[in-house]
């Protein structure tokens, strides 16, 4: 039998708010009641109609699914339709308040009922996704109370009965042909008060706990990709069975491989002289390298495939392949030799090219050199006259010496002791003298030229 569009039974549109699928459900579930409609039918069918689409439509995720892949995207989603008023009443207890001022809660108020479904989401490497993986997770869910076995009362107590309701859960008051049921706001729907609670769950008949489980990743999966852990969700009530247990996938990003569906794309750089003679190179793949013959006359961007490289299909399905996209990265520096090679090849081809020196790579640039050298130069010069000031300041105090404790006749050499310089001959010249003189630690006579310049005149005392 194939089933109606969930969209047509709720006659709204597929972009219709939330709000608005809530209201033409109210107004189908009104209609096609049950008590309104006894022993009828198509009314029935009705009925429960509009109930699955409006399970279906208010769910984001399930109606995400829906309207991907139509009824058979929900066959994984742990939605199967209800089997009957019961379950819908108990789904939908509180919808059915909202609507119409009443519920029907009290009619399966001890009957069993699953547990609600859980959530985790799982971050899963690339290459994991790739070829599956066995894991474990640890989560947190409610349990059962082990100390009160999920009732909530503390061990040798009991409880008393609610004194509003009297034990029913619910108040009732009739409204035409309707009997209108609203839930006890004392005890819930119970019938019963717990005046003293469990200690360990306080009274919630639940407690947190940790448990840790064994996953199987299978090859293949993708961000989205459901896994679903039955009886692993919540605890049911009254008895019931235990929810499951979804986890979603999320594969992390490859910092080289980008997956395309079950083909997976990557980029390799290639030299100019590869790419216009061919070679052989080394194309990293999801199981390790490739070695792949690069053709002649390759150009940049161009693309080529390897076969079986890719991701595995889910389910055991065809193997995608690996894209390989090449570029021809042009280098930065060259060196004076092939600066000369490719000029050649550019005049053999009559294509312009600059002339300009190329920088080699390690080599200075323009003008470093020579500025260093200046900088040099300076440094030189203004060591070499600091130590012509030192001269000259030690000079002036061996005369002053002189002059102040011997006196010599013009023409001879006194006790001068002064480390001489040839330099120095030629800085420090004495008024009106012509004559040539030599400095040294010992007496030596005028006459024996040191200095190639004017000497210095030693004037005797008067």
């Amino acid at each position: 039998m194939v089933k109606k569009d969930y969209y047509q039974i709720l006659m709204v549109s597929r972009e219709a708010p939330e709000e608005e699928i809530k209201k033409a459900y109210r107004k189908l579930a009104f209609k096609y009641h049950p008590d309104r409609n006894p022993e009828d039918n198509e009314a029935e069918e009705r009925f429960k109609e509009a109930a699955e689409a409006y399970e279906v439509l208010r769910d984001p995720e399930k109606r995400q699914l829906y309207d991907r892949f139509g009824h058979d995207g929900l066959k994984g989603s742990g939605f199967s339709g209800f089997s009957g008023f019961e379950d819908i009443f108990s789904s939908f207890g509180d919808v059915f308040g909202d609507f119409f001022g009443f519920s029907t809660r009290s009619r399966s108020r001890t009957r069993a009922r699953k547990g609600g479904d859980l959530r985790y989401d799982l971050q899963v490497p690339f290459l994991d996704a790739a070829f599956g993986k066995e894991t474990e997770i640890e989560i947190t869910k409610p349990e059962r109370c082990a100390t009160c076995k999920a009732t909530g009362i503390k061990p040798g107590s009991h409880p008393s009965e609610c004194h509003y309701c009297h034990g029913r859960g619910e108040i009732s008051r009739s409204q035409g042909f309707f009997t209108i049921s609203t839930v006890c706001s004392y005890c819930g729907g119970t019938g019963q008060l717990i005046t003293d609670p469990c200690p360990d769950c306080r009274g919630r008949g639940r407690v947190q706990r940790r448990k840790r489980l064994s996953i199987k990743i299978p090859a293949g999966v993708e961000t989205g990709s459901r896994l679903r852990l039955r009886g692993e969700g919540d605890e049911g009530e009254n008895g019931g069975p235990p929810g499951d247990l979804y986890i979603v996938i999320h594969v992390e990003p490859h910092p080289f491989f980008e997956r395309r569906g079950n083909d997976i794309f990557c980029q390799i750089p290639i030299s100019f002289a590869q790419a216009a003679l061919g070679a052989e190179i080394e194309v990293p793949t999801l199981q390790g390298t490739h070695i792949f013959t690069l053709p002649p006359g390759t150009q940049s961007g161009e693309v080529f495939y390897l076969k079986g490289e890719g991701i595995p299909g889910l389910g055991g399905n065809r193997r995608g392949d690996q894209i390989v996209q090449v570029f021809i990265k042009v280098p930065t520096k060259l060196t004076k030799r092939q600066a000369e090679l490719l000029r050649e090849f550019a005049k053999e081809n009559q294509e312009p090219a600059s002339t300009t020196p190329v920088e080699e790579e390690g080599e200075k640039a323009p003008g470093e050199e020579q500025s260093l050298g200046c900088g040099a130069r300076h440094r030189v010069a203004k060591r070499a006259h600091s130590w012509l000031n030192r001269l000259r300041r030690l000079f002036i105090r061996r005369k002053k010496k002189v002059n102040d404790h011997q006196t010599f006749p013009e023409g001879t050499c006194g006790p001068m002791f002064f480390s001489g310089m040839g330099l120095a001959g030629s800085l420090f010249r004495g008024r009106g003298s012509q004559g040539f003189h030599r400095f040294s630690s010992q007496r030596h006579c005028l006459g024996s030229p040191l200095f190639h310049g004017p000497g210095i005149r030693l004037s005797p005392a008067r």
